[in-house]
């Protein structure tokens, strides 16, 4: 039996969110799984110590268009599927499903667009699956690695180590970057904190800020770290606090409670699936009404982060 699930989502977040139902479809049919994913979702390192998967497959650029569509239709084809599952309602990878000879097909419900992404692919897998599925994410690792991680980055267990996700996919969803400064000022202040930054490699003006900043040195950037070094030191902190990024997903997804900054993205859509997130939504919204056009990151305080913040680590 050979079993291939799509989920062609952009996102790290997007990837974890659907962890669960990755792992119930491969327990189902008790073999591992295939999975066509986009690189930006950075599979391969997110799934490095997981058990559940055969072979991650790229999808990208070349797969587009008609050409695109024939090219991926041979090579799923040439793997002689005998079931897929698509977590989207395209009829495209219908069709290609179809053209790549695969018998037994699962798909959400044809042009199934705007939805809550945990809620759909949760109704959509339990039947198949034969029973009520958790929607709370819980990635692996390996236990020598998140151990190899705290002694390389000298991570104390009596200091509060701290995640903080400054970085974002675009400006209106990233809470300024002076807010952190002062937040981890004030953190430290009340505990002995250590900081890791989670910022991308094109983060050169925030990385300046922080490296300019009194909170320095107790901080570490780690724009040059690989995810799967990253996941290790997540697993190894106390908290995560920043914007609603990949990093956060990460961090819920390892059992680490992670308040989420909403500033511009529907918060339930993206918090309600893990008890481990903690939102946060500007003032004058509610977790359910925050959308991709809330542009709420002036309304969202530096006393209800810190306050959050507080209660958790006490």
């Amino acid at each position: 039996m050979k079993v291939l699930v799509i989920q062609q989502r952009y996102g790290i977040g997007d990837m974890l969110i659907f962890l669960p139902y990755l792992k119930a479809l491969s327990e189902k049919n008790n073999v591992k799984i295939s999975l066509l994913a986009k690189k930006t979702s950075r599979s391969s390192e997110l799934f490095k110590s997981e058990t559940f998967l055969d072979e991650i497959i790229d999808l990208d650029s070349t797969n587009d268009g008609i050409s695109g569509f024939f090219n991926l239709s041979k090579e799923i084809k040439k793997r002689k599927f005998d079931k897929i599952y698509i977590f989207n309602g395209s009829l495209r990878y219908k069709l290609i499903a179809i053209f790549a000879g695969i018998k037994s097909i699962y798909q959400y419900p044809l042009f199934t667009s705007k939805d809550i992404i945990f809620q759909t692919a949760k109704v959509f897998t339990e039947p198949l699956v034969g029973k009520i599925l958790s929607t709370e994410p819980n990635l692996l690792l390996k236990e020598e690695d998140v151990k190899g991680a705290k002694n390389t980055y000298r991570i104390n267990e009596k200091t509060k180590n701290i995640v903080l996700g400054v970085s974002a996919s675009g400006p209106t969803k990233r809470w300024d970057i002076e807010n952190y400064i002062k937040l981890a000022t004030q953190l430290s202040q009340y505990k002995e904190c250590k900081f890791f930054i989670a910022v991308g490699k094109d983060d050169l003006e925030i990385i300046d800020k922080i490296k300019k900043s009194n909170i320095n040195t107790i901080c570490m950037t780690m724009e040059k770290l690989s995810i799967s070094n990253i996941l290790t030191i997540i697993k190894n902190c106390n908290l995560y606090i920043g914007n609603d990024t990949g990093f956060m997903h990460m961090s819920a997804a390892l059992g680490i409670k992670s308040i989420g900054i909403f500033t511009d993205s529907p918060a339930y859509s993206y918090s309600g699936y893990s008890k481990n997130i903690i939102p946060i939504v500007p003032r004058g919204e509610t977790i359910e009404s925050t959308t991709h056009d809330t542009l709420g990151k002036d309304r969202i305080s530096l006393e209800d982060v810190l306050e959050t913040a507080k209660k958790v680590l006490n």
